[in-house]
């Protein structure tokens, strides 16, 4: 049924997408879009910065992608930022960007989503000017997604698609914890 001939890449030319705000449905979307891929045959790989992994089972999309070959996710993180080590959070930042630069640079995947890049750009675990490199040096084919809030103005005017999530009303302000399943 439908897809692409994996043989050839799917996208002539890719773009970059940024979803920001304080709103929920940043990451939301970006698995989505993920979802979306993987169903015409894309190669998706996500790489999620600042997201501890606790057990394999508290992020709901880490057992969603055993069950599709096409997507894979890596995770990076120690806890929510400014609970720890500040040096810790830093250095597994830097290595969430490495490993990026070199997912992004592989040539493996048509669709690649650095999940929360956006915080570690903004808490300064990284360097700006290097994800502004790797952007504009990722390959012409593969779509790109900058997730996160406080999104910085130079990765913005960069970018070909940017959504901002707005709160308008959210269980949390009512002292709702997050659920299972629908935040995480």
């Amino acid at each position: 049924m439908g897809g692409v001939n994996v043989k050839e890449k799917p996208l002539k030319k890719g773009y970059v997408h940024v979803y920001t705000g304080n709103g929920k449905g940043k990451t939301t979307a970006s698995l989505g879009l993920a979802f979306r891929a993987v169903g015409h045959g894309f190669k998706v790989h996500i790489v999620q910065f600042i997201k501890a992994i606790k057990k394999k089972e508290y992020y709901g999309e880490l057992v969603s992608s055993e069950a599709h070959r096409n997507l894979t996710i890596a995770q990076f993180g120690i806890g929510f930022v400014g609970t720890h080590d500040a040096e810790a959070d830093k250095a597994v930042a830097n290595q969430a960007l490495r490993y990026a630069e070199e997912i992004v640079q592989s040539g493996k995947y048509d669709l690649v989503i650095l999940d929360e890049i956006n915080i570690a750009i903004h808490y300064k675990l990284i360097d700006l000017d290097e994800v502004i490199d790797m952007i504009k040096n990722k390959p012409e084919e593969l779509e790109l997604v900058l997730t996160g809030r406080y999104a910085a103005p130079e990765i913005i005017a960069i970018a070909d698609y940017v959504t901002e999530m707005k709160m308008i009303k959210h269980p949390y302000l009512n002292n709702v914890k997050s659920r299972v399943g629908i935040e995480y």
